[in-house]
């Protein structure tokens, strides 16, 4: 790699680093696909990987959270999708949007940006590669898969503790100041929320990565930094969506019955109790702590029944 980096340094652009890997006649760089050679043309190029993975992930998570939230903002101002909100009398303001900006923006430079920052050391020495090529698309699945099992449990716990006394007092009854909830809000949270719960989604791939150095003999599968930044698109794209308050034909838990989507979100914001869990609906369902009046009548109904049989095993031993 000394002559690509020789190359590299007489570049001035992070193009010109891309124009670089494709005129060398190298059977590595050669087997690379246009994504691989991006993320290499951008370690590369800033020459520090530091403030190469610092830049990277911060700008991802920006990009991603507030460029999902952006369509949700249009589509509350147009007529058409009304149909499809969840609450449809509880619009969010022009005022109440700007304010949850603001103090959405505030807080991923206060409390979010310095861990980012200070991410990359932390992945060198747990062994989480930046380099090409990336993994196998089955290795990275079978891991983000994984990811979303144990982020959800550990956020159906978190959230639920968090509903309980002074935690709830001083803590997360700052983001359930919108009953009815929209994209930004998702994020709109006290600090001490955001680590906590944040720890879901970036602490389990750490203790994977720390397990796949440190117990060898299970063979797990490094942990890839694309890897991570796939996972933590995906889960701001779920953050996100779950607090859009819409809920249309297509929307995802049609497809699988499991997934929680807006809808099952929604009903937390709007009773302010049940339905903790973030990306499924198993740990509610099992747990009884569905929210909403048909979860309310369900387990009702389900007692009534229990009660019943009781009765008439009682009738018939008399």
């Amino acid at each position: 790699m000394s002559s690509l980096q020789y190359l590299v340094n007489s570049t001035t652009s992070y193009n010109s680093v891309g124009e670089v890997f494709r005129s060398l006649d190298n059977p590595v760089i050669g087997h690379l696909n246009w994504l691989e050679r991006a993320w290499a043309s951008w370690y590369i190029y800033m020459n520090n990987d530091i403030l190469a993975t610092g830049l990277l992930f911060f700008l991802t998570h920006e990009v991603m959270y507030f460029g999902r939230c952006l369509p949700w903002l249009i589509i509350d101002r147009i007529a058409y999708f009304q149909q499809w909100k969840i609450q449809p009398t509880k619009l969010p303001s022009d005022r109440e949007q700007w304010e949850c900006f603001k103090s959405v923006i505030k807080s991923h430079f206060l409390v979010e940006a310095l861990p980012i920052w200070l991410f990359h050391p932390l992945c060198a020495s747990l062994n989480i590669s930046v380099s090409v090529p990336f993994p196998s698309i089955k290795v990275m699945a079978a891991q983000i898969a994984m990811f979303f099992v144990l982020e959800d449990q550990w956020h159906y716990w978190s959230h639920r503790a968090f509903h309980w006394g002074i935690f709830y007092k001083y803590i997360h009854k700052q983001h359930h100041r919108y009953a009815a909830p929209f994209g930004l809000a998702a994020e709109y949270a006290h600090p001490v929320e955001v680590m906590a719960l944040g720890f879901g989604t970036v602490g389990f791939p750490i203790l994977y990565a720390w397990s796949a150095k440190n117990w060898p003999q299970y063979a797990l599968p490094d942990l890839h930094l694309f890897t991570l930044t796939v996972w933590i698109s995906l889960r701001l794209l779920q953050a996100v969506d779950s607090h859009s308050g819409y809920e249309f034909p297509w929307s995802l838990h049609h497809f699988l019955p499991f997934w929680a989507g807006a809808d099952h979100h929604d009903e937390h914001h709007h009773f302010f109790i049940g339905n903790y869990a973030s990306s499924f609906r198993w740990t509610d369902y099992l747990l009884q702590t569905e929210s909403g009046p048909v979860a309310k009548a369900y387990r009702e109904k389900m007692q009534r029944q229990r009660a019943e049989r009781k009765l008439n095993m009682a009738a018939k031993t008399k």
